[in-house]
C-alpha cells in the first residue's frame, strides 16, 4: 500500500482572503526566501537596512543624540513618535535627566490615537492610549526642570486632526526634524493602515495625503489585542476600531526617519512582523504596505536578528 505520509509533499494553490492587504504570492514566496545579511542589500542607496542584534539601544542613542545636540546649540527640535514604547522612552528620559539635558525647545507628535466608531478620539486619560503612554513614560519621566512645556507635546484630538499634518509642518518649519517607526502587521506606518482612507489613484497622490481618521484593518484590530495594554490575549473586543493617524506626507516631510523591525511574540520566536519586514524592505511601493513609502526616502532601518532569520513549514510546532 502506497505510504502518503512520506509522498513528495504536493502543491496546493489558492486564492488569498480579500481580507489579505497584499495578495501576490509569487512576489511573497520570493521575498520569505531573503533571510540575514541578504535582507540589507537595497536597490536605493539611501533606504539603509542594516541587521543587527539589538536595535534599541541604537534607536535610544539616536533619539538621545538628537535632543542633546539641538539642546547645545539651543535650537528648536521636533519628532514624530510612536507609542505606546515604554520600553524606549523610559531609559531616554533617564539618559536626558543624568546629563542634564535641557528639553524647552523640544516638541514632540504623537504618531496616532484611538478613536471609537463614530470617530471620536481617545482622551490623554484614556488608560490603554497612546497618549497616556507618551505622557506618563517620556514626558513625565524627565525632570521638571528640564521638560519640554506641554504646550510642546502635540497630539491629536477631536479638534486639531484636521490640521495636524499642518500643526507638525508649521512647528517644524517644513516637516519634522525625525520620525521614528516601527511597521505593523498590515505593514502601516503609524496608521496608516491598507484601507479606503489611505487609498489613492497615485503614488504622488498617496505621499501627499494629510492625518485623518481612519477605519483600522481587522489585522491591527488582531495584533494589537495581543499587545499588554489590551491582556495580551485576544480580546479584540476591546480593541477601537478606529483611529487618529498621521498621514503620509508627514513621513515624506520628515528629514530624519528611523524605522525598527525587532517586534516578537512577548519575546519568542514567533511574530507577525517577520514577513511583513520583508515586504516592507523589499516588496513593491504601494499602498497596500504602507511602511514601503520608506523605499523612496532616506531612511535607516535597524532590523534585529531575530526578525531577519529564515522561517519554513514547520510541522510539530504550534501557535
Amino acid at each position: 500500500m502506497k505510504d502518503i505520509l512520506f509522498d513528495p509533499p504536493s502543491k496546493f494553490d489558492f486564492k488569498c482572503g480579500d481580507y489579505v492587504p497584499f495578495k501576490d504570492r509569487e512576489v511573497c514566496e520570493r521575498l520569505r526566501g531573503l533571510s540575514g545579511k541578504d535582507l540589507e542589500k537595497h536597490a536605493n542607496p539611501d533606504f539603509n537596512i542594516k541587521v543587527i542584534m539589538n536595535p534599541h539601544p541604537i534607536l535610544i542613542a539616536t533619539l538621545f543624540s538628537r535632543i542633546q545636540t539641538a539642546a547645545e546649540k539651543g535650537e528648536k527640535y521636533t519628532m514624530i513618535l510612536g507609542n505606546p514604547e515604554p520600553e524606549t522612552y523610559i531609559p531616554l528620559a533617564q539618559l536626558i535627566n543624568y546629563f542634564q539635558v535641557d528639553c524647552r525647545r523640544l516638541h514632540i507628535f504623537a504618531m496616532d490615537e484611538w478613536a471609537d466608531d463614530a470617530g471620536n478620539i481617545a482622551p490623554e486619560t484614556y488608560e490603554a492610549g497612546f497618549v497616556h503612554s507618551m505622557l506618563k513614560y517620556f514626558v513625565y519621566q524627565i525632570d521638571s526642570k528640564l521638560r519640554m512645556p506641554l504646550e510642546n507635546v502635540h497630539y491629536p484630538t477631536n479638534k486639531n486632526i484636521g490640521d495636524y499634518s499642518r500643526l507638525i509642518t508649521e512647528t517644524g518649519e517644513g516637516g519634522a526634524d525625525i520620525c521614528s517607526s516601527s511597521p505593523g502587521w498590515t505593514g502601516h506606518m503609524a496608521f496608516i493602515e491598507p484601507v479606503e482612507e489611505f487609498m489613492a489613484d497615485s503614488t504622488e497622490e498617496w505621499l501627499n495625503m494629510e492625518a485623518r481618521i481612519v477605519t483600522l484593518h481587522p489585522l491591527t484590530v488582531a495584533q494589537n489585542s495581543l499587545h499588554g495594554v489590551f491582556g495580551q490575549s485576544g480580546y479584540i473586543a476591546s480593541v477601537p476600531p478606529k483611529a487618529a493617524s498621521i498621514g503620509p506626507v508627514d513621513v515624506k516631510n520628515a528629514r530624519e526617519r528611523i524605522e525598527v523591525h525587532a517586534l516578537l511574540t512577548n519575546n519568542t520566536f514567533s511574530s507577525w512582523q517577520r514577513m511583513t519586514s520583508r515586504l516592507v524592505l523589499h516588496g513593491p511601493v504601494t499602498p497596500s504596505v504602507p511602511s514601503s513609502m520608506l523605499q523612496l526616502m532616506k531612511t535607516q532601518v535597524y532590523v534585529s536578528e531575530e526578525i531577519a532569520a529564515p522561517f519554513e513549514c514547520w510541522e510539530k510546532i504550534g501557535y
